[in-house]
C-alpha cells in the first residue's frame, strides 16, 4: 500500500492536498490538516523516508532541497551555526565554509584560523577550496577529510574575483577544460569524499530564454552553452559527484539575470545532480526554480544570510516538521515578523562570534576583526531591512563588539519591517 506521505519534494507531503507542482503558502484550513499527520511526517523523517533530493547529493546524505552558498566573509562557522537552526527537524544539507586556499591550508593551525574553524557538532560539512597543484591538494583534502571531518570537498570554478583569478583559481579555471578535469582527478586522487564542482554561466548573453535565442541564431549564446556543457562533461567524467551552477558569466559577476535556462539545460545534459543558484530571494523563488529547471537543489547566498527563515518556510510548506525549539510556530511571514526576526539574527551573531572564536591572546586577530565581521554581515545582509542602513551607520560608529550589541538592541527596540526583495548588484 503506498505511503500517505508523498516521497518527491515535487508534491506536497500531506496527500489530502496533492496536485500538481510545488504547494502554495498554506492557509489556515491547511494548517489544521498539516497539524493531523504531523506525527506521520515526523516518524517518516526519522526512519529516513524523506530523501527528496533526485539524484544523490554527498552519496544520499542530502535530503532537503536547499542549501547555503559559500561566502568569503559570510559562510562562517558563528553564521552556519545561525541559519542552521532554521532547518527543518531531520532535514539534511551540506554545509559551506568559506573559499580555502589549498596552497595555506597545508600549514594553517586550523583551531586559529576563522575561515576553518567549526563547531564540534557540526555535521555535513563541505570545505570549498581553491587549487590548481596537486600536492597543494593533496594535502588539504586529505588534513580537511583526517584531522577536521570534512563529509565531502567541492572545489570552486566559479569565482570571478581578481585575487583568484592572479592565481589562476576560480572561474580562470574554466577557461582550460581539460585541465579543470584534471583538478577533479587529483582530488578524487587523495580523498574517499564525494567531490563537487561549483561553476559559472558558459555564456556572455545572459537570455531567460536560451533556446529561443540559438534559434535567432545568437552565436555567442550558443557557444558559451555548448562550451558549458562540454565543460561540466568533462568534469563529470573526471569524477565529480555534483555540480553547482550560477549561470552568470565572470564579466556579470552579479549584474543582469541568471539564466536559469542553462540550469534547465546542463540537468538535462548530465548524470549527477545539478544544484542551481542565482536570483533566489523568497520561498517562492525557490520553488519556482524547481519547477523551471528540474534542478534536485536550490542554493541561497547573501538572501539567506539575512532571511535564514527561509529554510523555515520551505520546509513548512513541504510538509517538515518544524525547526528544533520553534514546535507549534509558524515561520516568519509578515514584513514586521521579519524584521524582529532579523534583529535577534544579528544579536545572536555577534554572540556567536564570541563564542566560537579562540582567546585573542591565542589568535592573529583582535575585537576589530569580529566587529569588522559584524558590519561586513550588515553590508550584506542589511539591505532588506527597511532603514537598514541606519542599523549599518550605527554599528559602525562602535568602538567594540560589545558597543556593536548595544546599538543592535537598541535599534531593534522599535518596529522594523523587511523587504521580499531588494537590488543584488552589490
Amino acid at each position: 500500500m503506498a505511503s500517505p506521505i508523498v516521497q518527491s519534494f515535487h508534491q506536497p507531503v500531506v496527500s489530502q492536498v496533492a496536485r500538481q507542482g510545488y504547494p502554495s503558502a498554506p492557509s489556515a484550513g491547511e494548517s489544521a490538516t498539516k497539524s493531523a499527520v504531523s506525527s506521520a511526517v515526523a516518524s517518516a523523517v526519522s526512519s529516513g523516508f524523506f530523501q527528496s533530493v533526485k539524484r544523490p547529493i554527498l552519496r544520499g546524505a542530502v535530503n532537503f532541497p536547499v542549501m547555503l552558498a559559500p561566502m568569503v566573509g559570510l559562510s562562517h562557522v558563528a553564521l552556519r551555526s545561525i541559519v542552521r537552526e532554521y532547518m527543518p527537524r531531520g532535514a539534511v544539507s551540506p554545509w559551506p565554509t568559506e573559499m580555502l586556499n589549498s596552497r595555506r591550508l597545508p600549514i594553517e593551525k586550523f583551531e586559529l584560523v576563522p575561515e576553518v574553524l567549526r563547531d564540534p557538532s557540526e555535521t555535513h560539512l563541505v570545505p570549498q577550496i581553491l587549487g590548481n597543484e596537486e600536492e597543494p591538494i593533496r594535502h588539504s583534502v586529505r588534513r580537511l577529510e583526517q584531522e577536521w571531518g570534512a563529509s565531502g570537498i567541492d572545489i570552486n570554478m566559479g569565482c570571478p574575483v581578481k585575487k583568484a583569478l592572479s592565481h589562476n583559481y576560480g572561474v580562470s579555471l574554466m577557461g582550460d577544460s581539460d585541465y579543470a578535469a584534471e583538478v577533479v582527478r587529483m582530488t578524487i586522487r587523495h580523498t574517499s569524499l564525494p567531490v563537487s564542482v561549483k561553476l559559472r554561466a558558459g555564456s556572455k548573453t545572459p537570455s531567460r530564454a536560451t533556446e529561443a535565442s540559438v534559434k535567432d541564431g545568437t552565436r555567442d549564446e550558443v557557444a558559451g552553452l555548448d562550451f558549458l556543457l562540454r565543460f561540466a562533461t568533462g568534469l563529470v567524467d573526471a569524477g565529480a559527484e555534483s555540480l553547482t551552477l550560477h549561470p552568470r558569466t565572470a564579466e556579470q559577476k552579479r549584474r543582469g539575470l541568471a539564466d536559469w535556462d542553462q540550469i534547465r539545460i546542463l540537468r538535462e545534459s548530465v548524470s549527477v545532480a545539478v544544484v542551481g543558484n542565482g536570483d533566489i530571494q523568497t520561498a517562492d523563488d525557490v520553488f519556482r526554480m524547481l519547477d523551471e529547471t528540474n534542478c534536485d537543489a536550490v542554493m541561497i547566498g547573501r538572501a539567506l544570510t539575512a532571511r535564514p527563515w527561509l529554510l523555515w518556510q520551505v520546509g513548512s510548506r513541504l510538509g517538515w516538521p518544524d525547526p528544533v525549539g520553534r514546535d507549534g510556530e509558524a515561520p516568519p511571514s509578515t514584513p514586521e515578523e521579519e524584521g524582529k526576526e532579523f534583529g535577534r539574527v544579528v544579536v545572536k551573531l555577534i554572540d556567536r562570534f564570541q563564542q566560537f572564536h579562540p582567546p585573542l591572546e591565542k589568535a592573529h586577530w583582535s575585537d576589530e576583526l569580529l566587529l569588522r565581521k559584524t558590519r561586513f554581515f550588515l553590508k550584506n545582509a542589511a539591505p532588506w531591512l527597511q532603514f537598514g542602513h541606519e542599523l549599518e551607520a550605527r554599528v559602525a560608529k562602535a568602538k567594540s563588539l560589545l558597543e556593536a550589541r548595544g546599538a543592535v538592541e537598541k535599534f531593534f527596540e522599535g518596529a522594523h519591517s523587511m523587504s521580499q526583495r531588494t537590488d543584488l548588484r552589490y
